[in-house]
């Protein structure tokens, strides 16, 4: 999900296309929370590790 996100702002950024800079945002922020949960512990929607 990050390495999706980070792609997804690069291709937004270059092409000024501003709903792939904000899905990539998203993504990538919601990539870092799971992956943050994720070395605490911490089980995500059931599963100790979300991928």
């Amino acid at each position: 999900m990050i390495t999706l996100g980070v792609i997804l702002l690069i291709i937004g950024f270059v092409a000024k296309i501003a709903i792939l800079w904000t899905i990539g945002v998203i993504l990538l922020v919601v990539g870092v929370i799971l992956a943050l949960l994720g070395m605490m512990g911490r089980a995500v929607g059931g599963r100790p590790h979300y991928y």
